[in-house]
């Protein structure tokens, strides 16, 4: 399951509004995908869930979990940073052991990173 912030609902309603997007049937599609400086990068999109899809709603916003990133995902709490010099969402990981500089890339845990050491 993912958190969603308050400043990450009202920036998808505006997406969606100069869209003339419904929330019904479109939302924030987040996915992992191999590439990136540190492994894996996130990737997000407007668009549609699919049944094996999880789906967080706030505020009656979408925020779809492709399936395939699940696990990687589950945790993480979706933001909406608007600085002058860096906009946009992000994405904070608690399963990351290592993000690039631009904060789009990371190295997932590994079961071992992840056990106490005896």
């Amino acid at each position: 399951m993912i958190r969603i912030t308050d400043a990450a609902a009202r920036h998808l309603q505006g997406l969606l509004d100069e869209r003339a997007a419904s929330p019904d049937a479109v939302g924030l599609r987040l996915m992992v995908e191999k590439g990136g400086c540190a492994g894996l990068q996130y990737s997000m999109k407007l668009g549609s869930s699919e049944p094996t899809d999880e789906v967080t709603m706030h505020q009656g916003l979408q925020f779809i979990v492709e399936a395939s990133s699940c696990e990687l995902l589950d945790g993480c709490e979706i933001d909406y940073l608007d600085a002058l010099a860096d906009s946009g969402f992000r994405i904070h990981n608690p399963r990351a052991v290592r993000s690039c500089g631009c904060g789009t890339s990371f190295e997932a845990a590994t079961p071992e990173s992840t056990t106490p050491a005896a």
